[in-house]
């Protein structure tokens, strides 16, 4: 393992620190997790979450991201 490799490493994690630290900070304007795929059902003790489209959107995303990333 070269340093190279370990500054290349340290760099991706912290950019991806960065994104997921910015997603927390807007992400009262970002409707992930109230998305209209997302399905809800209960009553005021039970309340069971599914949340299909938030799933799908956010592995979208994330292969979007690997992909521009594994291509050399």
């Amino acid at each position: 393992m070269d340093w190279v490799d370990v500054g290349r490493f340290l760099v991706l994690a912290g950019t991806i620190i960065l994104v997921i630290g910015l997603l927390f900070m807007v992400s009262d304007k970002i409707p992930i997790g109230r998305l209209w795929g997302d399905i809800q059902f209960g009553n005021d003790k039970f309340r069971i979450y599914i949340p299909v489209a938030t799933s799908i959107l956010i592995s979208v995303v994330i292969t979007i991201i690997l992909n521009f990333f594994a291509r050399k």
